[in-house]
């Protein structure tokens, strides 16, 4: 039941990536093409200058699911009430200090790009942006945790996708009707406030949770250990915006997130094949399952590192040659950045290798145990970004965040293996130095084929087929040689599961 569970997860995550990876290509594209980079990247940069605020959640994520694992195995719907209700009052807490910050930033935003758009333009599109973020605090927050707790990562994937669907309808229909940029974010904001709201109904009707008979004083345990984790997390996600944002020019902005919506595209569809297996996990954990874990993660890993090493070793290859064809007649800013692509994706490589071991980690609980690498990588993030952008603009800003995902990467995979699967740390190292030499002979095999002049998606996709037929005859040969028992064991799982 529990792998059938996460089978299923992954499926409707993975349908809900594709989903926000096309929607999020498509709306981009329509306010570059028809506003300009300028406004796109004003845009951009308000979402992340919004997104800090998420530093209040302090990791109260991770820790309410991993509060909730044990109480779902054992049925305890007292426990769970209560667990709900105190993570309700914190999120009620930090959409009424969203508030409070919304209305400064309405004020101190619009005076940093005070020389490229009209103060009254930009602060009204600073509150429009943030209605969809107040929403998920208030309304929806606890639910999706308890969802996600509950292995039902699907249910919230779905209507995740009916309302990037109707997003992205908005969009089309709004600016081909001459909409201005506010009426077009205002719509979608309302759109996705519905989410939310959706989540919370689902929650209460199908389970019967009523957090009106919860005790108000319960108080959550680790409450404040997952805010180093936390920290990290927002500074990996929004820093490089923001630092590109005051110190160069808001074009520059622009450049740096349509390169990011191929990453995050990327980024999310490998985050599909975690969905609701971190749940999984800490079920085993809770029930001291440890053989069953390690088994479990040693399968896993061949199935998440086969997918992440095509998937990134395809994007370092492909990606300027896809963003030449999605800006092409653009010529307001300079899109084309070989050296700035190959340290961004990877730094997300890097990401991507250790979300096995960091899910792992956070389903365990320890938090507290792992928050020194945690403001380790959040520093040393900020401090060479900070260095660097002044020399090299988004090219240094790209060298921080690289460091940054090595440093983490390191003491998580450190972390996992000693004190939670308690096996060999070469078992890791040898994996990862495969997937090293996968990606570099891929790299150079690709210099081999033909060259062209990528003007149009129809050649792209072309080049993008023989990259990813190469990748393909590269890596699952190697896999399934060396990881051979691993790979038996998946085999025997994903039959198992589709013939049900």
């Amino acid at each position: 039941m529990r792998s059938k569970k996460a089978i299923l997860n992954i499926i409707s995550s993975l349908m809900l990536q594709i989903t926000i990876l096309i929607c999020g290509f498509i709306v981009p594209k329509v306010i570059i093409t028809n506003f300009g980079s300028n406004v796109n990247g004003l845009v951009s940069s308000i979402t992340q200058f919004l997104a800090y605020i998420t530093l209040l959640e302090a990791g109260m994520g991770p820790v309410v699911k991993s509060a909730l694992y044990g109480p779902i195995a054992k049925k305890d719907k007292k426990q769970i009430e209560n667990i709900l209700k105190a993570a309700e009052k914190f999120f009620r807490v930090i959409a009424a200090i969203f508030i409070v910050y919304l209305i400064g930033l309405s004020f101190v935003y619009p005076l940093i790009v005070k020389a490229e758009f009209d103060f009254m333009y930009t602060m009204s599109l600073v509150v429009i942006i943030s209605i969809s973020t107040l929403a998920e605090y208030y309304f929806g927050m606890v639910y999706k945790l308890y969802l996600q707790a509950e292995q039902k990562t699907y249910v919230t994937s779905v209507i995740q996708i009916i309302g990037y669907i109707l997003n992205t309808i908005a969009v089309i229909v709004l600016v081909n009707a001459k909409a201005n940029i506010q009426l077009v974010k205002l719509v979608g904001g309302f759109i996705f406030v519905l989410r939310p709201i959706a989540q919370n109904i689902y929650v209460k009707k199908k389970y019967n949770i009523n957090l009106r008979e919860a005790d108000k004083d319960y108080q959550l345990k680790q409450k404040w250990d997952g805010l180093a984790q936390h920290i990290a997390a927002v500074v990996h996600n929004n820093t490089d915006i923001t630092i590109v944002t005051i110190f160069s020019e808001i074009a520059e902005v622009s450049v740096y997130s349509v390169y990011m919506l191929v990453i995050r595209g990327i980024k999310s569809i490998i985050q599909a094949f975690t969905g609701g297996v971190d749940a999984s996990f800490g079920d085993m954990i809770a029930k001291g399952e440890q053989k069953q874990l390690n088994k479990s993660f040693k399968t896993y890993e061949l199935f998440y590192y086969t997918i992440t090493t095509i998937a990134y070793t395809c994007t370092i290859i492909l990606i300027v040659p896809f963003i030449a064809v999605y800006t092409f007649g653009i010529t307001d800013a300079n899109y084309i950045r070989p050296l700035f692509a190959i340290l961004l994706v990877l730094a997300e490589f890097v990401w991507a290798i250790r979300l096995p071991y960091s899910s792992i980690t956070l389903a365990a609980g320890h938090f507290k145990e792992t928050q020194k690498g945690a403001w380790v990588e959040a520093i040393s993030n900020i401090v060479i970004s900070l260095i660097l952008v002044w020399k090299y603009g988004i090219v240094g800003v790209a060298i921080g965040t690289l460091v940054a995902m090595l440093i983490r990467t390191v003491e998580f995979v450190y972390h996992t293996n000693k004190y939670i699967l308690e096996r060999k740390q070469s078992e890791s190292t040898i994996r990862f130095g495969i997937i090293a030499i996968q990606l570099i002979v891929v790299a150079l095999l690709s210099k081999l084929l033909p060259t062209y002049e990528f003007t149009n998606y129809l050649i792209w996709i072309k080049y993008a087929c023989m990259i990813l037929v190469l990748t393909l005859i590269i890596v699952l040969p190697i896999n399934l040689i060396v990881y051979r028992k691993d790979a038996k064991d998946l085999l025997k799982i994903l039959k198992r599961n589709f013939k049900r």
